[in-house]
């Protein structure tokens, strides 16, 4: 019932930027928080980014001063604008939700993911 959209992956050079969106569809009542985690080839997936209702965000350590993370209340909507791009952001990013659907009960969702790919 609940699906989250991600667009905005792709193959870039080192230093550019990028900006990764995230919009979930159905019947959704209210979204608790939104984050953006990654996972590259043989290491394990970690978070990059996320954001509560309120607006408090909180960024992993490897992205901090390069990456925001936004949100669209109105839409439900979160994008990822991932600036200075480095190859070991090189990874599929994955967008995630805590949703309060509008019948059911509340669930973690995610993306199908994207890729990332920034080359030297």
């Amino acid at each position: 019932q609940v699906q989250l959209v991600e667009s905005g992956g792709g193959l870039v050079q080192a230093g550019k930027s990028l900006r990764l969106s995230c919009t979930p569809s159905g019947l959704i009542l209210s979204i608790n928080s939104m984050g953006w985690y990654r996972q590259a080839p043989g290491k394990q997936r970690e978070m990059v980014a996320t954001i509560v209702s309120g607006g408090s965000t909180n960024y992993a350590d490897s992205v901090k001063g390069r990456f925001t993370i936004s949100r669209d209340n109105a839409a439900n909507t979160v994008y990822l604008q991932m600036n200075s791009l480095k190859p070991e952001d090189t990874a599929v990013y994955y967008c995630s939700a805590e949703v309060v659907p509008f019948r059911g009960p509340t669930s973690r969702y995610w993306g199908q993911g994207t890729q990332v790919t920034v080359s030297s």
